[in-house]
C-alpha cells in the first residue's frame, strides 16, 4: 500500500514536470487552463509562507516597510483557497489529476506550515537576502496586468500564453530577482568608487531647486541618454554583442521577454545609468518615480500590445517602436535603441524610418543562441568560431 502511494506520487510529480517543458495553447474543458492557475497559485503561496518564516532572508529591506503584511497575508489566503479549491474540484472531476494533485498537494503543504498565519517577530534587517517576495509580488502582478492588456489590445492576434522558449525566459525572470540583493550590492559600490569623484553641492542644488515633474523629465532624460549610449555600444561592440545577443535571442516578444538578460549585462546598464543620476543628484522622490517609470517601461515595451499611440510614437518609446528594435529584419538592424524617449533616435540618426507594417520575425541573425538559461549564461565566453 506504501509502496503504490509512492508511486502514485511519484507518477503525478513527474507527470507534472514533464507538462512544464511542453508549450502550447491550454485546451479548453480539459482542466489544462485551470490547473496551470491552481498550481502556480500554489507554488506562490507556498513560497511565500517560506518567506513569511524567514523573512531576514528571502525578502528585499527596500520592500518590506513598503507594503502591509496583512494585506499580502489576506492576499496568500485568497490564493489558498482558490487554488485548493479549483485543484480539489479538477480531481474530483477526473479532469488533469495527476497536475491538479500536485497543486491541492502543495496547498496542504503550505497550510501546513502555517499558511497565512505564520507569526513574524523581530529579525536583523542587514541580514543576505533573495528577493523572493520581489519575484512573488512582480510575477503576480505582471502576469494580471500585462497578460491581460495582451489579451485586450494584443499586436499578433492568437499569440500563445504559453510559447515556445517561456521556460528559459521565466528562469532568467526568477534569477534576476532572486539576485536582486548582491546586484544593488554590487551596483552601489561601483557607482560611488566610479562616480563619487564627480559628485558637485553646486549641481545638486541647482537640480534640488527644479519641481518635481520636470526634474521627473529632465532625470528620465539623463537615464536614457546614458542608457542610449550603453545600448548602442552594446551593438557596433562585437565583445559586448555577445552579452546583448541573449537579450536578442528571444523569438517571441510578450512581457516576458524583456527578462532574458545576461546578468553582467544588468550590472553594468545599471552602474552607467544610475551613475549619470547620481553625480547630477536628483532628489528622492524623483527618482522613486522614475524605478517605478523605468520598471513599467522595461516590461510593457515587449509586450505583445499594439495602440493607437498618433504622434505621441515619436516622442516616448512604445512596444511598436521596440517591438522593431528586436525585429531581424535588415532595415530594423541596429536601430531603434531608446528605453524611453523615442525621439533620440531620430535625434541621433538611428530611427527607423517610414516603416509600415510590424515585424515578422524576431531574434538574431543567423539563430545562434542557444536556448536554456545556463547555456545563454556561458555563451559570452565561448569561443566564437
Amino acid at each position: 500500500m506504501k509502496s503504490k502511494v509512492i508511486n502514485q506520487v511519484s507518477t503525478a510529480v513527474q507527470e507534472t514536470g514533464n507538462l512544464l517543458k511542453q508549450d502550447g495553447p491550454l485546451p479548453k474543458g480539459t482542466g489544462l487552463a485551470s490547473g496551470v492557475l491552481a498550481l502556480t497559485l500554489a507554488v506562490l503561496s507556498l513560497l511565500g509562507v517560506a518567506a513569511f518564516h524567514y523573512p531576514q532572508y528571502l525578502t528585499t529591506p527596500e520592500l518590506r516597510h513598503a507594503y502591509s503584511p496583512d494585506l499580502i497575508r489576506h492576499i496568500m489566503f485568497a490564493a489558498l483557497v482558490l487554488s485548493g479549491s479549483i485543484s480539489l474540484l479538477n480531481v474530483l472531476f477526473k479532469r488533469k489529476r495527476s497536475l491538479n494533485a500536485v497543486a491541492a498537494a502543495l496547498v496542504l503543504i503550505s497550510v501546513a506550515a502555517g499558511g497565512s498565519h505564520v507569526p513574524v517577530t523581530d529579525f536583523p534587517d542587514h541580514t543576505p537576502y533573495i528577493g523572493l517576495d520581489w519575484f512573488i509580488l512582480d510575477l503576480l502582478g505582471s502576469t494580471i496586468i500585462f497578460a491581460a492588456l495582451e489579451k485586450i489590445f494584443p499586436l499578433y492576434k492568437g499569440q500563445l500564453l504559453f510559447r515556445k522558449e517561456w521556460q528559459t525566459d521565466i528562469v532568467h525572470f526568477a534569477v534576476n530577482h532572486f539576485i536582486v540583493g548582491l546586484a544593488l550590492l554590487t551596483v552601489n559600490f561601483a557607482v560611488h568608487r566610479l562616480f563619487g569623484w564627480m559628485l558637485n553641492d553646486r549641481v545638486h542644488d541647482l537640480v534640488h531647486a527644479i519641481p518635481f515633474l520636470p526634474q521627473l523629465l529632465l532625470c528620465i532624460l539623463v537615464a536614457d541618454l546614458a542608457q542610449y549610449w550603453l545600448h548602442r555600444s552594446y551593438h557596433e561592440v562585437p565583445f559586448l554583442w555577445r552579452f546583448h545577443a541573449v537579450h536578442h535571442s528571444a523569438k517571441t516578444m510578450d512581457w516576458l521577454a524583456g527578462s532574458r538578460q545576461h546578468m553582467l549585462e544588468l550590472i553594468c546598464t545599471r552602474v552607467g545609468v544610475l551613475g549619470a543620476l547620481y553625480v547630477l543628484g536628483f532628489e528622492k522622490s524623483v527618482m522613486d518615480a522614475y524605478i517605478i517609470i523605468v520598471g513599467f517601461q522595461a516590461v510593457f515595451n515587449h509586450a505583445n500590445v499594439h495602440l493607437p499611440w498618433g504622434p505621441l510614437k515619436y516622442l516616448v518609446v512604445t512596444p511598436d517602436f521596440h517591438h522593431w528594435h528586436h525585429a531581424s529584419d535588415d532595415v530594423a538592424i541596429d536601430r531603434n535603441y531608446a528605453a524611453h524617449y523615442a525621439f533620440l533616435d531620430h535625434v541621433f540618426g538611428t530611427a527607423i524610418k517610414g516603416q509600415q507594417g510590424f515585424p515578422e520575425k524576431y531574434g538574431v541573425q543567423g539563430d545562434y543562441m542557444p536556448d536554456g538559461f545556463l547555456n545563454q549564461l556561458r555563451f559570452p565566453f565561448r569561443s566564437q568560431k
